[in-house]
């Protein structure tokens, strides 16, 4: 049995396969042929749209907010960085300025 080529989706076209699970009423393993996708692939897909589609606990992070807070800590790092940057340099040069 030779392996299937590992193929990249889209999210419009991840959202468009659930859709497509949910409005036919077939089941995944059906659907996952009808669409030629792994079962497994499009069961994970319907798996994260449902936690998506639900009211977060408190405490739980959405995947936005995940993503959003992922993103704020690389820039709080590199604003941290750059500013050890600028104390250094501000004391060389008033070190070489005496």
């Amino acid at each position: 049995m030779s392996r299937r080529k590992r193929r990249a989706f889209t999210d419009e076209q991840k959202a468009a396969s659930v859709e497509y699970v949910r409005s036919t009423g077939k089941t995944v393993y059906q659907a996952a042929q009808d669409l030629d996708l792994t079962e497994t692939a499009l069961r994970r897909w319907i798996s994260e749209a449902e936690k998506q589609a639900r009211p977060t606990e408190l405490g739980e992070l959405s995947a936005e907010e995940r993503a959003e807070l992922h993103r704020l800590r690389r820039e709080n790092q590199r604003l941290q960085m750059e500013r050890d940057f600028l104390k250094k340099a501000a004391a060389f040069f008033a070190k070489e300025s005496s």
